[in-house]
């Protein structure tokens, strides 16, 4: 095993981080090593892109008047 070796179960246990940028610069290197190699940890952390870049998306745009009428009836009970 060399350096940049990192097992799936810790790829997947950081990915999060990674994807965030909350790790220093040797753990994403390796992890980004790993990414490289592995196509079922590349699978899980590109879904995981695509993912938040959806939601982000949606995030961005604005919610039909009939979702913002139920919404408002319902708060409206509590």
């Amino acid at each position: 095993m060399s350096v940049h070796d990192i097992d799936c179960e810790a790829v997947i246990e950081q990915l999060f981080d990674f994807l965030d940028r909350e790790l220093d610069e040797e753990l994403s290197a390796r992890i980004d090593h790993h990414l490289q190699r592995c196509r079922d940890c590349f699978s899980r952390a590109e879904f995981e892109r695509r993912l938040r870049a959806r939601v982000g998306e949606a995030a961005e745009q604005e919610a039909p008047e009939r979702l913002r009428r139920r919404l408002r009836a319902l708060m409206d009970t509590f």
